[in-house]
């Protein structure tokens, strides 16, 4: 793990000097320094905000595998958050889900499961806030040539990513909705191929079935969805009032542009997103909204700073509490990867599937 964290490190590093090459630097600190100090504040606020509309939404896909406490779910999000920009490889979306399930008692793989399920959330609120910037936000007669040929770039992601996210949604809802069904299509694996991968692929549907219970209740995935918006209103908001610290010209719903941008670079897999975020920031704030390089530069890393420095200090803080360490925190990574056997309701799906 540690030469993997090098590599990723030296990732960062290396995509930073690229980016600052180019500019001024005493022009980027000029920028940071004259930064209206209260919209910094206000992007704080939010980013609170964010991780507690999270800790939310993730009780309530959680409900139909256990009850959760309110404090384990935020402590736990926290930690997860923080072990994402301290650990390379996203090992927090597995550490969170691992240490909730094992304070609460709940299967490993189901809540593991639920974190699945926030990413396609997660996905189709940032891909409709999209659409709401396309048919609202975005004017082609003020768009400069470059622009308007990124946004055509956007469309066609955004409707390839659209596809993928509905494709996901359908899976989601069969193997929530019918899991016997699920089961014993895997099982006919087992007659063609080995009985090894017939169990990994049961073992699949097993957790994944009980994990996306919030499919089967209309009013929790309702409330899911809701607080799947919240959240990303709240991030939006954070990365709007901090650029228009840095007197950029971005409107609120402009803001919704960004955000895949942001996450394409926070899901690059260098910790926290160091380096690829900043490219993704500066490129969207310079095509879109006319910022300058400098400007771009010095508002990336301020609203990089803003987004995950505050969340590792407290994930530090409730780790130290808890007795953990990053090294006992890459071990814990470790095993959540190997997950624990399907538990004893989701053996019985399988076993009935192959009456």
């Amino acid at each position: 793990m540690k030469t993997r964290f090098a590599l990723t490190a030296l990732l960062a590093f290396a995509l930073l000097l690229w980016l600052l090459r180019s500019v001024n630097l005493a022009e980027v600190w000029t920028h940071v320094q004259s930064a209206d100090r209260w919209s910094m504040v206000g992007g704080l606020l939010f980013v609170a905000l964010t991780y507690v509309t999270r800790a939310i939404r993730w009780q309530y896909l959680l409900a139909p595998v256990g009850p959760t406490r309110w404090r384990t779910a935020f402590r736990t999000t926290i930690i997860g958050f923080a072990a994402l920009t301290l650990l390379p490889f996203r090992m927090g979306d597995l550490l969170r889900p691992y240490l909730l399930a094992r304070q609460e008692r709940l299967s490993v793989s189901s809540t593991l499961a639920t974190v699945a399920m926030e990413r396609i959330l997660d996905l189709l609120a940032v891909l409709v806030l999209l659409a709401v910037f396309l048919w609202v936000g975005s004017d082609a007669t003020l768009l400069t040539p470059r622009a308007a040929a990124a946004l055509d770039e956007v469309k066609f992601w955004g409707a390839v990513f659209a596809g993928v996210s509905i494709v996901a949604v359908g899976l989601m809802w069969v193997l929530a909705t019918h899991p016997q069904r699920a089961a014993k299509l895997v099982m006919t694996v087992e007659h063609l191929a080995s009985p090894r991968i017939a169990h990994t692929l049961a073992h699949f549907v097993g957790y994944f079935s009980s994990g996306f219970g919030a499919m089967r209740s209309p009013v929790t995935l309702a409330w899911s969805v809701f607080w799947s918006f919240a959240v990303w209103l709240t991030i939006a908001a954070e990365t709007w009032v901090v650029s228009r610290g840095f007197g950029i010209p971005m409107s609120f719903v402009g803001s919704f542009v960004m955000q895949p941008l942001l996450v394409l670079g926070v899901a690059s897999g260098t910790p926290g997103g160091l380096g690829p975020y900043q490219w993704a920031y500066m490129l969207g704030v310079t095509t879109f909204f006319g910022a300058t390089e400098a400007q771009g530069v010095a508002a990336s890393f301020v609203v990089w700073f803003i987004s995950f420095v505050p969340v590792v200090v407290f994930g530090l803080i409730y780790m130290a509490q808890d007795g953990l360490s990053l090294g006992r925190l890459g071990q814990l990574a470790s095993e959540a990867r190997d997950k624990e056997p399907a538990s004893s309701d989701e053996m019985s799906i399988l076993r009935s599937s192959r009456r």
